[in-house]
């Protein structure tokens, strides 16, 4: 075989493929831990997220929606098992039930004017996305878990409700989602379509 054939033999060789390029460059992620890129989350229990929970409706049952949709979005649950990031999520939903529509736009407003408070609006714009997800799957029949169309059920009556109508179930979860399609729009209202974009960017998800 002569020099030239060995040489085209070589040229079109695909070898060159199995090599990892980005193992050469000095400064690939290849060649550091990425997760030092990341300040360390604290992680937060299922009793921890019950003990907020219990704070919540406490500030809730002295009149104060405010501070309880604050202390709930001032707290998430970033690092934490599946049963506390439920637990917190149910609790931002409750409160989110517990606000009047007429009150939505003027405390969001309040909240994003505070220091923190356009990290807050992206904290409950996350949980609003992963409310609808919840009860969208709550719909669909495809999750057996316990959903926020669950933690949305009206307060008692004193009417019995053993004897539930056969769509209860989809009033329900209908209604889980439009109240968050409402506090969705009043968000991106006070906060801008620049919330969203945030949201789905960030490493973190609650």
């Amino acid at each position: 075989m002569s020099i030239i054939q060995q040489h085209t033999q070589a040229t079109l060789s695909d070898a060159w493929r199995t090599i990892n390029i980005d193992a050469l460059t000095e400064d690939s992620s290849v060649n550091f831990d990425v997760s030092t890129l990341h300040p360390p989350l604290p992680e937060v229990s299922e009793a921890d997220a019950r003990a907020i929970n219990g704070q919540v409706r406490q500030l809730l049952r002295g009149g104060d929606a405010e501070g309880a949709l604050r202390g709930c979005l001032e707290m998430p649950v970033y690092n934490g098992s599946e049963a506390a990031k439920e637990t917190h999520l149910h609790t931002v939903i409750e409160v989110l039930q517990s606000i009047k529509a007429s009150e939505m736009t003027p405390m969001l407003q309040r909240i994003y004017a505070q220091q923190g408070g356009s990290e807050c609006l992206d904290v409950l714009m996350k949980y609003l996305y992963k409310g609808m997800g919840a009860t969208s799957s709550s719909a669909d029949g495809s999750s057996g878990r316990a959903t926020p169309a669950r933690a949305m059920t009206p307060q008692a009556t004193g009417f019995s409700q053993v004897g539930q109508r056969p769509m209860a179930a989809n009033e329900s979860t209908g209604s889980a989602m439009s109240v968050l399609l409402s506090w969705h729009e009043k968000v991106v209202e006070v906060a801008g379509l620049g919330c969203i974009g945030r949201v789905m960017t960030d490493f973190r998800r609650v």
